[in-house]
């Protein structure tokens, strides 16, 4: 765990201590944003981490075409990445310096593209070196295996871009549907809660003639307080699930859809407590 988020941690606790000692009233809101302030450094981080991985991906077809032209023209691989560690591969660059300087101290091959694989932990990138590894072992065609490689990560990279142009709108949809759930929950609490509450209330009214005197509007005012608290309860569960789901539909894995729960999480949150307090 990063510092920036443990800070982040420990001020959203100091947030919530202290609403609950001193601002009672305000608990709520307070709890709303020690959550935000605590889980906003992650979400910054997971967005930051998607697109770094995204510019790896790219960056390493780069290389590898330019390693192809070098490797084609009959220069050794070993002696062909020393040769194009020259050129900028942006947030790539130190890995792809590393991985020529011990080559260049006679480290064997395989084993400094095993490191830097390593040391990239993209599961694209440590695919395609394998088969390079592979391909250097074995004594095969170096420069035929390369062009293969630079071809299948440039059709992920193709299939990705795709995928995700075809999920964009069902990931709009999601976020629709899941506003439009938030205004029915609201409107129901808003508009039947009262009715609810006042017919529960009403009948406490009539026991109280019977000798239980003050009790109707408590009794009826704590049940539409449970009521709230759970519907609202309800929607922040939903707001994960929700997130997860869209993640993994439009990323393929669900630690993607944590980014989207944290959005709809915070949205639900700052909509729901904006709503009550202006009415």
């Amino acid at each position: 765990m990063k510092k920036i988020n443990i800070i982040a941690i420990f001020i959203g606790i100091v947030i919530v201590i202290l609403g609950f000692i001193l601002f009672k009233k305000l608990f709520y809101v307070l709890l709303g944003i020690a959550i935000i302030i605590s889980v906003l450094p992650f979400l910054i981080s997971l967005i930051t981490e998607a697109g770094r991985e995204k510019e790896k991906e790219k960056m390493f077809l780069e290389f590898a075409r330019n390693l192809v032209g070098s490797v084609k023209a009959g220069t050794p691989i070993s002696r062909s990445i020393i040769n194009v560690s020259d050129k900028d591969y942006a947030s790539l660059t130190p890995n792809i310096k590393k991985l020529a300087n011990q080559i260049a101290l006679a480290i064997p091959v395989r084993q400094a593209l095993r490191t830097f694989a390593a040391d990239i932990k993209n599961k694209v990138i440590s695919r395609s070196i394998e088969l390079i590894i592979e391909a250097e072992t074995s004594g095969g065609e170096i420069g035929s295996v390369l062009d293969a490689v630079t071809k299948s990560v440039s059709e992920i990279e193709d299939l990705k871009k795709e995928r995700q142009a075809k999920v964009y709108g069902m990931i709009v949809q999601g976020y629709i549907i899941f506003l439009i759930f938030i205004v029915i929950m609201l409107f129901v609490e808003i508009k039947f809660m009262p009715l609810i509450a006042g017919s529960l209330t009403g009948t406490e009214v009539k026991s109280a003639g019977l000798g239980i005197t003050g009790s109707g509007m408590a009794g009826g005012d704590n049940i539409t307080e449970i009521i709230e608290r759970s519907f609202f309860i309800l929607l922040l569960v939903q707001s994960a699930f929700a997130g997860l789901v869209i993640g993994k539909l439009s990323q393929g894995s669900v630690r993607y859809g944590i980014k989207h729960s944290l959005i709809l999480f915070i949205l639900t949150y700052v909509i729901v407590t904006t709503v009550r307090a202006l009415l």
